[in-house]
């Protein structure tokens, strides 16, 4: 795991640099070689499957979704390599933003999507009044939030690290963490982390990451955990912010849907797998994620293989 994060890391300083409007925390930079990449995503999209008026009307949802002409996506206009919005372009990019539009394609045969940006907090919410269709934002299946939301997936793994000023010399493993004043976004799994890892770090969470960052810049917290892409693309673009060489947990992804929507639930199930197999997940990696984690493409997550999945 360290050896892999430090690749990732390394890469980050120069990939990172060039890449896509990286912005986890901050506002849009202009886009560089790996932006461009990232905009040869309708390539992607060409190829992606079609869902047959059959497989459509098994799903109620699905069915209503092509009837309405678009797929509401909850998600982030602001998250490096995984859904960011570029400002030369206005298009959408990254992982997430990707598998979005292939969803969108495989229910109506278009890729026409609109993206609701939320925080964690209002995830189970928006899903549940039928705001938002589906959630494809870094969202950690558990079992407790399964109690909520039903999840597609997994479709992705990722790990929780620590962020620090690179004044801080004392903060290199959770266990550091202890006595510290540590920063995490509510109602996250980085939060939930931090109380197991380190259950004597004097936590502070709040809505977005920016807060988190600028906590760290104020003093105000010593550390700030969350996602290992996210802290990367923040300390790319914010000098003083350096990532500790440590990735301490596992974070298996899914698509958050409405709870007991079995038959939508299946539907994404069967979408992610025919992508897997054919090819086009590890695809949509190398030219987002696989910018900065050097490499081949990671196996796919098992669909199904984590507790409330």
């Amino acid at each position: 795991m360290r050896s892999r994060t430090r690749r990732l890391l390394a890469a980050a300083t120069a990939a990172v640099a060039a890449a896509t409007s990286l912005a986890a925390c901050g506002n849009p930079q202009t886009a560089g070689p790996a932006a461009h990449q990232m905009a040869l995503q309708p390539d992607l999209i060409d190829q992606a499957p079609v869902a047959s008026d059959e497989e459509v009307a098994q799903s109620s949802t699905a069915a209503a979704i092509k009837k309405r002409g678009q797929l509401i996506v909850g998600g982030d206009l602001n998250m490096p390599l995984l859904s960011q919005q570029n400002p030369t372009t206005g298009q959408t990019e990254g992982f997430d933003a990707t598998l979005g539009k292939m969803l969108a394609k495989y229910i109506m045969g278009t890729p026409n999507t609109k993206i609701t940006s939320l925080t964690p907090e209002i995830r189970e919410t928006l899903l549940k009044i039928n705001t938002v269709d589906v959630v494809i934002r870094i969202y950690t299946i558990t079992e407790k939030r399964a109690e909520q939301v039903s999840f597609a997936g997994p479709y992705l793994t990722s790990g929780q690290a620590i962020a620090t000023l690179k004044t801080t010399k004392n903060i290199s493993k959770p266990s550091d963490l202890a006595g510290k004043k540590v920063c995490a976004v509510s109602n996250t799994t980085s939060a939930a982390a931090v109380q197991a890892q380190a259950p004597n770090a004097k936590l502070t969470t709040y809505n977005t990451g920016a807060e988190c960052v600028s906590a760290l810049e104020q003093g105000t917290a010593d550390a700030y955990v969350h996602d290992l892409t996210v802290l990367a693309g923040a300390a790319q673009l914010n000098k003083k912010i350096q990532v500790v060489d440590s990735s301490f947990t596992n974070e298996p992804y899914g698509i958050g849907i409405k709870h007991g929507d079995t038959s939508f639930k299946k539907f994404i199930n069967t979408w992610l797998k025919k992508i897997e197999d054919n090819g086009l997940w590890q695809a949509a990696w190398k030219k987002s994620l696989g910018t900065v984690v050097l490499g081949d493409a990671p196996a796919p997550p098992a669909i199904g293989s984590v507790p409330g999945s």
